[in-house]
């Protein structure tokens, strides 16, 4: 493999329609990991780590958060990110590697933004397993009150690692087996809902409240919750960081990540639309939230009694727990061997196992910090699920902002496309909607973000001064 030390990066790529653009080697680097997967499960992929009763673990919090307008609130989201995965296409098929936005941005505009970019969507990736084993095990308590939620942190870590690191194809046949569960259970709450709601039950609201409620409507409000209910919507980019173990066209990266989008967006909004018809007392839940975080699983219960509850909330363990937490230490992983691989990161996360062909290190590493963070937020009264799903959301809505500054610069400006749909008019569409979603979302979050974003710089600086300027492998 080309030694990053000793080369240069290419101030532009040639086109993406040029021969071995699917390849590694085109870039400098040796293909490591294993190509083995498809365009299904690329797909499946997609759909589990975005977990298709993704708001069953945030309903509470998106509910409140928007006046009772959730179903708005994930409307608006999925059109933010069907813009953004317009742009994940465009830049997966010029680029093919793993890596994410931290590849695009740094073969896209300069290696320095791109380590930004990967610094920020780190917030993301670090974070998000933690937060998602927090919730499944917080679901958990909720039914077996006896076992604290530490330990259901714990189990949830040790089994998840377990997995990844057996390999990416073991992986994929488990998220076939969760994703098929997950639309069943999906498909029971709302054939029941429809037919609660038939029969007369729920809490009397219109129909139409749960996409405009004229009492509470504003517009920071709406984009306010939208800035928690994205994170439902994180794990179509996950996709991404798997470009090196796609064994079809590069062009499956972005009609799996669009395809994936597509479906879970229609799903979240029918489920919460549903739910938000059915949940008891929804002005208390608007003015006291839910701390409890069991909105959703209340819910359930108002339609067919607390069998449903239960079914709902042990679907939300396994779901968030086990199969969400499963891809999303899989994708982080992938992203920290990628910047470990061009000299961002320590040395020791670009390990590859010699038989699984996994990022071995990488893989410990995430599931480290998933438990020591996840121990330290069940000490929290509230567990601070709010607070880390905004922080999440604040580190990928950044991350995604340079996405689409990357499509414009590569592609306009450097190739002088003049595709401007794709190129010009989506990138800075999504760009503004995103901009409004972040300036709307929690204080507390933009503050932390901010903090890393400056940690991240400094780190940069280091670099530089001592001579690991960030460099790319040189395109062949």
């Amino acid at each position: 493999m080309s030694d990053p030390r000793t080369t240069r990066s290419a101030s532009t790529a040639p086109p993406a329609t040029s021969p071995g653009r699917d390849g590694v080697e085109a870039f400098g680097y040796q293909q490591e990991l294993k190509r083995s997967l498809s365009f299904a499960d690329l797909l499946v992929y997609g759909l589990v780590f975005m977990v298709p009763i993704a708001p069953f673990g945030i309903f509470g919090s998106v509910f409140s958060g928007s006046g009772g307008m959730i179903a708005l609130a994930y409307a608006i989201g999925g059109l933010a990110m069907a813009f953004t995965a317009s742009s994940y296409a465009q830049m997966s098929r010029a680029f093919p590697m793993a890596g994410s936005v931290y590849t695009y941005a740094g073969r896209g505009i300069g290696q320095p933004v791109g380590f930004l970019a990967g610094w920020m969507i780190l917030l993301d990736y670090v974070l998000i397993p933690g937060l998602l084993y927090l919730i499944a095990a917080v679901a958990m308590n909720a039914i077996v009150t006896s076992i604290p939620v530490w330990t259901w942190v714990v189990g949830f870590v040790v089994l998840n690692t377990v997995v990844n690191y057996l390999g990416i194809e073991f992986t994929a046949r488990i998220n076939k087996i969760m994703l098929i569960g997950e639309l069943i259970v999906l498909a029971v709450f709302v054939v029941i809902g429809l037919l609660a709601l038939a029969a007369g039950n729920g809490n009397g609201s219109d129909v139409f409240s749960p996409i405009y409620n004229s009492d509470t409507f504003s517009v920071s409000l709406v984009f306010g919750a939208v800035s928690i209910a994205v994170l439902s919507f994180l794990g179509f980019d996950g996709i991404s960081t798997l470009a090196e173990e796609n064994r079809e066209s590069a062009r499956s990266i972005g009609k799996s990540m669009i395809a994936a989008l597509a479906l879970a967006g229609t799903l979240f909004i029918v489920q919460t639309w549903i739910a938000a018809l059915l949940v008891p007392a929804p002005e208390t839940l608007i003015a006291e939230g839910d701390a409890g975080g069991t909105a959703f699983y209340d819910a359930a219960e108002a339609a067919s009694g607390h069998w449903l509850y239960i079914v709902t909330a042990v679907a939300t363990a396994v779901a968030w727990g086990f199969a969400n937490s499963l891809v999303a230490q899989a994708a982080t992983s992938r992203l920290l061997f990628a910047m470990a691989r061009d000299r961002q990161l320590p040395g020791f996360l670009r390990k590859v196992h010699p038989t699984r062909r996994v990022p071995v290190n990488a893989t410990l590493l995430v599931a480290a910090v998933s438990l020591a963070l996840g121990l330290y937020m069940t000490t929290r009264d509230d567990y601070g699920i709010s607070t880390l799903s905004t922080l999440v959301n604040f580190g990928a809505l950044s991350a995604f902002l340079v996405l689409h500054v990357a499509v414009v610069v590569h592609f306009v400006v450097r190739q002088g496309s003049r595709d401007w749909w794709r190129h010009l008019v989506v990138p800075v569409v999504g760009f503004a909607i995103l901009v409004a979603v972040v300036v709307n979302a929690d204080v507390a979050a933009q503050r932390l973000g901010f903090v890393w974003f400056g940690i991240g710089a400094l780190v940069l600086v280091f670099l530089v001064t001592t001579g690991r300027k960030p460099v790319l492998a040189e395109e062949k």
